[in-house]
């Protein structure tokens, strides 16, 4: 019997779900180190509320996080892939900073902005910039010449060239960007809320280890993975739609026509 995909996901999540509330009590681990899926599931729920409303304060930093990455990133980056000059000048430089450990910055913004919201967004944001805005570049600068003999032939300016040719002719390659910025804004949500928050899921997993309390942490793990499937799916369907709506040409110039009209 062939095994569909869709169905060996789901026999993978139970086979999960299913070593989660059996090896805690066949081995004898204790629960204030790995907890049965049942005792996390209700310890869990008798903080509903709590959970929930810190969830809701998660999803708003991430939505704001991801928003500005996307479009800083894509500007950016279709700008820098257009220009030859400064692709050699400041493309290396961006590659060497998203080298570095991000994290170790997060202290400034918190001087900069405290501990509030605003300082999880610029973090979340910043932690995403980079790779949609990499990915961009790399797909602007592998344009097809004729896309852009067509766009001068339009009397295209800078802007008109980059929003009506340049980012609809690397829609593929800026999607893939989009899901690594994306996912990486909401790591850095949620690590800024690990390191210094009175809101939000990260926070409540610091909190709750802190309090030695591994059932409500696990608890909150789980939102984070809703969250980032959530995301997933999202950018899946939107994928989908793209390669739907996208014409399947290989001149170029029906993209072009369609984004010039």
């Amino acid at each position: 019997m062939k095994i569909s995909p869709r169905r060996m996901r789901w026999l993978l999540i139970i086979g999960f779900l299913a070593v989660w509330e059996l090896a805690p009590r066949i081995t004898g681990v204790p629960p204030v180190l790995i907890p049965t899926l049942s005792l996390t599931l209700i310890s869990g729920f008798e903080q509903m509320d709590v959970f929930v409303e810190n969830f809701f304060v998660t999803v708003r930093e991430v939505f704001a996080a991801i928003l500005i990455s996307c479009l800083l990133g894509v500007s950016i980056g279709a700008i820098l892939g257009g220009n030859r000059f400064l692709s050699r000048a400041m493309l290396p430089l961006a590659s060497s900073l998203y080298a570095v450990p991000l994290v170790i910055l997060y202290p400034l913004f918190t001087v900069w902005l405290g501990i509030g919201a605003p300082s999880k967004i610029a973090f979340g944001a910043f932690f995403g910039v980079f790779p949609t805005m990499l990915a961009t570049a790399s797909g602007v600068a592998t344009i097809p010449r004729q896309f852009r003999v067509l766009a001068y032939s339009y009397r295209l300016n800078l802007f008109q060239e980059t929003v009506r040719v340049l980012i609809p002719a690397t829609i593929p390659t800026v999607l893939n960007g989009l899901r690594l910025g994306g996912a990486l804004a909401i790591v850095g949500v949620i690590v800024s809320e690990m390191l210094a928050s009175t809101s939000g899921i990260g926070y409540l997993i610091s909190y709750y280890r802190t309090l030695l309390e591994t059932p409500l942490v696990f608890f909150a793990i789980v939102f984070v993975i809703v969250l980032v499937t959530a995301f997933d799916m999202a950018m899946r369907k939107l994928e989908n739609l793209v390669k739907h709506w996208m014409p399947e040409k290989s001149d170029g110039s029906e993209t072009l026509s369609l984004s010039a009209g």
